[in-house]
C-alpha cells in the first residue's frame, strides 16, 4: 500500500518564515564542497610556485625528530590529508608520458580476440587436466579450513585455484625462457651480435625488432636470430622468449578460460600479471616467469628491484598499483618524476574512461566499487609501511615487532643467467643508487 504521507526527498514544504530548509541546506553543502575544491586546487598551485616551499620542506626536514641512534623519522609528507585532484598534463615530459601510458594501454585489447581465445582453450591449454588439479586443490584447501573451525572460509576459490594450476603447467611444461639462442647449426652457444632488421615474415607477425647471435664456435659461425614477438599467436607457436613473451602469453591464457586479467607494466623493464580473485575481492600478483602467485613483494624486497612505476592495463582501464609492489619506498622506491602524481591521476582516469565509456550503468558502478576498494587497500599497504618504519626507527617499539614474527625471505631472481640478473641488480643484492659504483643502466629485458 502507497504511504500518502510519504514526503519525495529534497522536496520540503517551506515554514512559517517562508524558507525551505533542505534548499538551504543543500546549497550551503554545496557551497562548502566548492570552496573546497577551490582552496585544494589554490594550495596545489602554490605549491608548485612557490620557491620557498623547498627551504620550509627542508627546514621541515632539518627538524624532524630524531631516534636514539640518530636517524630521522620518516616525513611521508605525501600522505597529508590533502586528496590529489587530477590535473590534465601542460609540459613536455607529461604529454610524453601520457602519450606513451595511452599507447600501452593498447596491449590488453589484442587478447579479447573471441577467435583466438577459443582456439587457446581449445586446442593449447589442456583444460580437462588443469580442472582435475584445481578440484583436487580445492577440496585440499576446503579440509584445511573445516579443521580450523565450522564458519572458516578456505584461502581460495576455484577459479583461483584453475589459474594457479594453468601457472604451474605454463612455467614447467609450455614456454622456454631465452638468454642467448642456441645455434641453430651445431647447436653451440651464441653470442650477441645486436639488432638487426625484421624480415617480412616476422614483420607480419607482430615482430618490431630482431636480436641477432652467432655461433660461439669459429669453425661454424653460423647466426640465429631471435624474433621478439608481440603478436601472441606467434609466441605460442615459438614457445619462447623473456617476461614480455611470458606475460603476454600467460595473461591471454587467463582470458581464455574467463578470468579477469591485467597487465601490469613496470617502468624499470618488467612485466608480469594480475588475476581477480572473486574469492577474495581484490587483485592477485601472478608472475609466469618465476612461477609466482600472491607475492607481490617479491620483486622490492627478493630480487632487490628499485622501481618507480608500476601500472596495471586491462579492457576496463588502467591503475597505478605501485603502492603494492613497493611497500618501503625509503628503501625500495626510485624518483616518480615523468609527471606529477595529479597528472597521472589525470592518465589513468582518462585510460578508465576511454574503456567504460560504452559499459551499462550497473558494469561502471561494479567497478566504481572496485575501484573503491582497490584504492583502499593501497592505503593499507602504506599504513603498514609507516608502522612497520616507526617500530624499526624506535627502541621501544622493537620488542612488539619482534613478537609478531618475520615474514619468510623471498628469493632472487630464477629466471635468466646470474650474470644477467646480477647486472640487472635483480639477484637479491643491494641495488645501487645514483651516483654508486655499478648504478650504470643494466642491460634491457626488451619486453
Amino acid at each position: 500500500m502507497a504511504d500518502h504521507n510519504h514526503k519525495p526527498r529534497g522536496h520540503s514544504r517551506p515554514n512559517d518564515i517562508g524558507f525551505d530548509a533542505a534548499e538551504l541546506t543543500r546549497q550551503f553543502e554545496q557551497l562548502l564542497s566548492t570552496r573546497r575544491l577551490t582552496e585544494l586546487a589554490n594550495r596545489s598551485r602554490s605549491r608548485a610556485s612557490t620557491p620557498s616551499s623547498s627551504l620550509s620542506h627542508q627546514s621541515s626536514t632539518s627538524s624532524r625528530p630524531t631516534t636514539t641512534n640518530g636517524s630521522a623519522l620518516p616525513s611521508y609528507s605525501s600522505l597529508r590529508n590533502t586528496p590529489k585532484v587530477a590535473t590534465p598534463p601542460q609540459d613536455p615530459a607529461s604529454l610524453r608520458f601520457r602519450n606513451r601510458l595511452i599507447a600501452i594501454s593498447q596491449t590488453p585489447l589484442k587478447y579479447e580476440n573471441p577467435g583466438l581465445l577459443d582456439g587457446v582453450l581449445n586446442d593449447v591449454i589442456p583444460f580437462a587436466r588443469l580442472q582435475n588439479e584445481a578440484e583436487e586443490e580445492r577440496q585440499i584447501l576446503q579440509a584445511q579450513a573445516a579443521s580450523i573451525g565450522d564458519h572458516v572460509k578456505p584461502e581460495w576459490g576455484y577459479q583461483d585455484c584453475l589459474i594457479r594450476a594453468l601457472l604451474r603447467w605454463f612455467k614447467r611444461s609450455f614456454m622456454t625462457w631465452v638468454d642467448n639462442p642456441r645455434c641453430p647449426a651445431c647447436c653451440s652457444p651464441t653470442y650477441a651480435v645486436g639488432m638487426t632488421p625484421p624480415d617480412q615474415d616476422e614483420k607480419a607477425r607482430g615482430a618490431s625488432r630482431v636480436e641477432l647471435y652467432r655461433c660461439s664456435l669459429p669453425s661454424c659461425g653460423a647466426y640465429e636470430r631471435f624474433p621478439r614477438y608481440s603478436d601472441v599467436w606467434a609466441i605460442m607457436q615459438s614457445r619462447r622468449g623473456r617476461c614480455g613473451e611470458w606475460a603476454d602469453c600467460f595473461t591471454m591464457m587467463c582470458r581464455a578460460m574467463n578470468a579477469r586479467a591485467r597487465w601490469v607494466w613496470n617502468a624499470e623493464d618488467h612485466v608480469w600479471t594480475e588475476v581477480y580473485s572473486e574469492h577474495q575481492k581484490r587483485w592477485i600478483h601472478v608472475d609466469a616467469c618465476e612461477e609466482a602467485w600472491d607475492k607481490p613483494r617479491l620483486y622490492s624486497e627478493g630480487w632487490g628491484k628499485k622501481m618507480s612505476y608500476c601500472i596495471a592495463f586491462s579492457i576496463d582501464g588502467a591503475t597505478d598499483v605501485t603502492r603494492r609492489y613497493v611497500r618501503n619506498p625509503a628503501a625500495h622506491s626510485l624518483d616518480r618524476n615523468r609527471c606529477p602524481e595529479e597528472v597521472l591521476l589525470y592518465i589513468t582516469n582518462e585510460i578508465k574512461k576511454m574503456r567504460r565509456d560504452n559499459l551499462t550503468k550497473d558494469e561502471k558502478r561494479r567497478l566504481f566499487k572496485e575501484d573503491d576498494r582497490e584504492e583502499k587497500e593501497l592505503r593499507g599497504y602504506v599504513v603498514q609501511a609507516l608502522t612497520a618504519e616507526i617500530e624499526r626507527l624506535i627502541p621501544t617499539a622493537t620488542g612488539a615487532a619482534a613478537s609478531r614474527g618475520s615474514e619468510p625471505k623471498l628469493p632472487a631472481r630464477q629466471t635468466g643467467a646470474a650474470s644477467w640478473t646480477a647486472a640487472r641488480g635483480e639477484n637479491g643484492a643491494h641495488t645501487p643508487g645514483p651516483g654508486e659504483p655499478g648504478s650504470d643502466q643494466p642491460p634491457r629485458e626488451g619486453h
